[in-house]
């Protein structure tokens, strides 16, 4: 089982594909483990050589209980890349992890080949930030599948839920989740994300950029996106069918998109 110790923390990753192909680091969200990848892992790896692992707080990483920062996860991705002698890498980060690879791009812009920012956002506006407080809240309230069973009309549109069997096969995955994440852990991701903010600095992120949400998106809306793509120069905007978890719900679509993005970015590079 692939576990480093870095930053005083556990770290679980999970390193697949040809080692002839570029690296692509997976960065999850909120609440969620490497595992929110699963579907998209077969047409990534026909072109990528894929690098995932768990945030601190929840799957196979440690979750200690203190107060967390989006800088401080962003850190313990570099010091995996480190571990591993990565030189250069494709990052994209879904939800929470979209903000760390914003942070990753900032600190470590050498190595950031390109930035694929998914479900993300630069700074929360007043419903973003009372929303994710009570998804922290509810943490110290609920436990467990129920826990995750109230946050997933937020994540998923009317069309999965509608889709037969669909949420009832999601949470008998939740249910049989190995490795559930601690409630303290959930709480404290979510302070993490209520003090991170990167609108005064994506001027600063250089790397080609693509922006993707859902059509749907609850939780970050697209006016999020658009943010995102008029701060990171020649940053580019893609809106695609599907809500905030539309890695699972729309999983192939957001893979042929980050897919063509990269291709893309490869021709220009090569020219």
């Amino acid at each position: 089982m692939p576990i480093i110790r870095v930053n005083g923390i556990d770290v679980y990753y999970k390193l697949q594909g040809s080692s002839q192909n570029e690296l692509l680091l997976l960065i999850a969200g909120f609440a969620s483990d490497s595992s929110t990848w699963a579907a998209m892992m077969p047409s990534l790896l026909e072109e990528y050589q894929v690098l995932r692992f768990d945030n601190r707080g929840v799957g196979q990483s440690s979750a200690p209980d203190g107060p967390y920062s989006i800088q401080q996860m962003a850190a313990d991705a570099a010091a995996l890349l480190a571990h591993l002698g990565v030189a250069r890498v494709h990052v994209a980060g879904h939800s929470m992890g979209g903000q760390i690879a914003q942070e990753l791009a900032l600190s470590q812009p050498e190595k950031i080949q390109s930035l694929l920012l998914l479900s993300a956002w630069a700074w929360g506006d007043g419903k973003f930030n009372a929303l994710i407080e009570l998804f922290g809240d509810l943490t110290q309230k609920l436990e467990g599948t129920l826990y995750q069973k109230v946050l997933l009309p937020w994540l998923f549109t009317e069309k999965f839920y509608s889709t037969p069997g669909a949420i009832d096969q999601l949470i008998d995955l939740i249910e049989k989740q190995p490795f559930p994440p601690t409630s303290h852990g959930l709480y404290h991701q979510s302070r993490a994300i209520l003090t991170s903010d990167t609108s005064n600095r994506l001027m600063d992120i250089r790397c080609p950029t693509l922006v993707l949400v859902g059509q749907e998106d609850l939780v970050t809306p697209i006016k999020f996106s658009q943010q995102l793509s008029q701060g990171i120069p020649g940053a580019e905007l893609v809106m695609l069918q599907g809500g905030h978890a539309f890695v699972v719900e729309s999983a192939e679509a957001v893979a042929q998109a980050m897919l063509s993005y990269l291709e893309k970015q490869r021709r220009l590079s090569s020219k």
